[in-house]
C-alpha cells in the first residue's frame, strides 16, 4: 500500500487525477476501521491532513463554506450558533476522540444512509463542493447520494467543502440508537424552519438506501403552520406531519431494527421536533 501526503490542495487534486484509485484519508475514523477489520485494502492512501484549506471554514455571499476536513468538534464549538441542527447531529457522533478527528467530508465520502451529518444538510438545502483538476462543481446534497455508500463523486474528484446558509429559524436533530452514545443510528431525523419563506426542511437518516427528504411532509407543514399569528401548534398537524415523514422512508429490517420500528420512530421524532422547533420560534 502506498501512502501519499501532498502539501497543497493542488497537489492532492493532481494525485487524485493521476491515481483515481487513491483513497482519501483525513480523520480516518471510517477508513481505519475498514482497514483494521480487513474489509478494505486500498492500493493507495491519499493523506489530506497536511493541507490547511480543508480544515477551515469561511462565510461569503450569505453562505457558510465548511471545509471537508473540519472536525465535528469544531463544527460544534465554532458553528453551533449558526448551524444548530448540524451541531446537534455532530454531538451524537461517536466519542469526544472521534469528534475531534472525524470530518463532515469523510461522512459524505462514505455515503452511508446512516451518516449523522446527512439529515441536517438535507433539511438546510446544503450543497456539496466537488473538486478535480478539471475544475469545481457544486451538487445539491439531495442529489449527491445515489445508493448505499454510493454518490456522484467521480473517480478523479475530492470533496472540497459543504456550502450551507446559516439558520434563519429553529433547527432540530433527533436520533434513535440502541444506546445513548457510540452507536450507529437505527433512524434519525432533522428539521429546519425557514420563516422568511414559510418553508420547512426535512432530512431522514438510516431509513432508506440513501439519506432522504420528506417532500410531502414539508409541503403539508408549511401550509398548516400559523406563520403569521405564531399561534400554538395544533397537535393534529404535528401528528399528521409525523405520518407523512414515516411514509417517505424506505426502511429495511436489519440487525439494528425492523422496518416497522424505524417508521414508528420517524413518526415520533418528526412530531416531537416540529413541536420543539415551533415552540422555539414562537417562544
Amino acid at each position: 500500500m502506498e501512502f501519499l501526503s501532498p502539501a497543497t490542495w493542488a497537489e492532492a487534486l493532481a494525485v487524485k487525477a493521476d491515481r483515481p484509485d487513491a483513497t482519501p484519508i483525513a480523520g480516518g475514523t471510517d477508513v481505519m476501521v475498514e482497514l483494521n477489520f480487513r474489509k478494505r485494502r486500498p492500493s493507495v492512501l491519499l493523506d489530506l491532513t497536511r493541507i490547511p484549506e480543508p480544515a477551515s471554514w469561511s462565510e461569503r455571499d450569505g453562505r457558510i463554506r465548511i471545509g471537508a476536513g473540519l472536525p465535528y468538534s469544531r463544527i460544534m464549538d465554532e458553528l453551533g450558533g449558526r448551524l444548530p441542527g448540524l451541531a446537534m447531529a455532530a454531538r451524537t457522533v461517536g466519542s469526544p476522540q472521534i469528534r475531534n478527528r472525524g470530518t463532515l467530508g469523510g461522512n459524505l465520502g462514505s455515503a452511508s444512509p446512516a451518516g449523522d451529518g446527512h439529515p441536517p444538510l438535507l433539511a438546510c438545502g446544503a450543497e456539496v463542493e466537488l473538486a478535480s483538476v478539471r475544475g469545481t462543481r457544486t451538487v445539491p446534497v439531495a442529489e449527491f447520494f445515489t445508493g448505499p455508500k454510493r454518490s456522484v463523486l467521480a473517480e478523479d474528484e475530492l470533496i472540497a467543502a459543504v456550502r450551507v446558509a446559516p439558520a434563519e429559524g429553529p433547527q432540530q436533530f433527533s436520533k434513535i440508537g440502541t444506546r445513548n452514545a457510540m452507536v450507529i443510528a437505527v433512524s434519525s431525523f432533522a428539521l429546519a424552519l425557514h420563516p422568511s419563506r414559510q418553508a420547512v426542511g426535512t432530512g431522514i437518516g438510516s431509513a432508506g438506501p440513501t439519506p432522504l427528504r420528506a417532500p410531502e411532509a414539508e409541503e403539508f407543514a408549511a401550509s398548516q403552520l400559523p406563520w403569521e399569528s405564531r399561534a400554538a401548534l395544533d397537535p393534529e398537524v404535528a401528528r399528521r406531519f409525523g405520518e407523512l415523514v414515516a411514509a417517505a422512508a424506505s426502511p429495511i429490517d436489519d440487525v439494528r431494527g425492523s422496518a416497522s420500528y424505524r417508521r414508528h420512530t420517524l413518526a415520533v421524532m418528526a412530531r416531537r421536533t416540529l413541536t420543539w422547533a415551533w415552540s422555539d420560534l414562537c417562544g
